[in-house]
């Protein structure tokens, strides 16, 4: 792993003679669309790809030597998510919490070991900027941005190790045209893609993705991802999403699905700069809801060398730390452990859930922070008393 984990995974197919349709249709899709990498797949460490398959903390998948993935998608999404958020937020407030939108850091003024102090604007027009100063700076931002923040008072460190993450510019397009889905992507079983089956399981999913013998747990071909390839150049990917799939109401009956209305689709168009390629001009424009641009991180191999390594100087130094997934891989896991990391060097205890979100938080603090967990909770006992 030490030598071989930072090769980028084109390499590495390459070095153990996989095929080149192996890379292309199941190892940079699945990367892709799994981790965010876009159309940078090809560049990600090798050591991503092992670890996403064996880690217990990062494990996203089984493995299964005939068809790499035999486990079915079981996560979905909840509604009213905007009600938990404001209690969550109602909660902090009683707890003395300020809790500020439609705000923003218009400039940081200093930053020293006595504190930041920060420029403050409310996005009105008519309001004029407010000086503020506070302990500490914690940035949950990327890394371009945090850098734009701290403008002037960025250190040559600070802009060394934040320069070297590289972020692509990404839309998503949130639409209903279903024409355009079944003429993108396979949204329905074709038995001429399917291989005879080589096991009980794959006999059951067979069974289940025609509609047959099917359990009271089961479901029927119902996607949720989906990648289409450009054929002049295989790793180069539209990533989409069937978001009415993911909705647990509409799952009461797994077996039989109810979906009352047009289903609702996300496609990911990667890499502006790729945008001849895309197919966005074959959706009907009348059935596009919404169109976000966002900033997409790229896992390449310099990014283990330069950010991942580096990050663990810059946290605390002028009392400002650093969070988001973007300091180690682009996963949720990774931003909320991120940001309770930056809360515990604040001063906040962490309080143990089990033992393998411990495990988790304790190799981030290593890693990210470069604090042994163990000697700071001696630290902090010893203050106490």
């Amino acid at each position: 792993m030490p030598l071989l984990g930072l090769v980028p995974i084109s390499v590495m197919l390459r070095l153990f003679f996989f095929s080149k349709d192996f890379g292309d249709k199941m190892v940079y899709p699945l990367i892709a669309l799994f981790l965010g990498t876009g159309n940078q797949t090809a560049n990600v460490p090798a050591a991503i790809v092992e670890r996403l398959f064996n880690d217990p903390n990062m494990k996203l998948w089984d493995y299964d030597q005939d068809t790499l993935l035999p486990n079915q998608p079981t996560m979905y999404s909840f509604d009213c998510l905007h009600d938990f958020y404001e209690k969550w937020k109602d909660d902090l407030v009683a707890k003395g919490v300020s809790v500020r939108t439609n705000t923003q850091v218009h400039s940081v003024l200093s930053r020293s070991n006595k504190g930041v102090d920060l420029a403050i604007k409310n996005n009105n027009p008519s309001d004029e900027l407010a000086n503020e100063h506070f302990d500490h700076l914690v940035l949950c931002v990327l890394a371009d941005d945090a850098l734009r923040i701290l403008a002037h008072t960025a250190t040559r460190r600070e802009k060394l190790v934040l320069g070297g993450a590289t972020f692509y510019d990404d839309l998503t397009v949130t639409h209903s045209d279903s024409a355009y889905f079944k003429r993108q992507y396979e949204t329905q079983f074709k038995p001429d893609l399917c291989a005879e089956p080589k096991s009980e399981q794959q006999c059951h999913q067979i069974a289940s993705a025609k509609g047959e013998s099917i359990s009271s747990t089961s479901r029927q071909f119902n996607p949720m991802y989906y990648t289409y390839t450009y054929q002049h150049d295989p790793r180069l990917i539209e990533m989409s999403f069937n978001c009415s799939n993911y909705q647990h109401q509409f799952h009461k009956s797994p077996a039989s699905p109810t979906v009352p209305f047009e289903p609702v689709y996300q496609t990911i168009f990667l890499d502006k700069r790729k945008s001849d390629l895309w197919t966005i001009d074959d959706i009907d424009k009348d059935k596009i809801i919404k169109r976000n641009w966002w900033h997409q991180l790229g896992h390449r191999w310099q990014h283990y060398l330069r950010v991942v390594p580096g990050i663990m100087f810059l946290q605390g130094r002028n009392n400002t730390f650093f969070a988001g997934s973007w300091t180690l891989v682009n996963m949720h896991e990774v931003a909320c452990i991120s940001g309770i990391a930056a809360a515990y060097r604040l001063g906040a205890d962490y309080t143990k859930f089990d033992d393998f979100a411990q495990d988790f938080f304790v190799k981030y603090l290593l890693l990210s922070h470069g604090k042994l967990f163990s000697r700071e909770e001696k630290k902090r006992k010893a203050k106490a008393t």
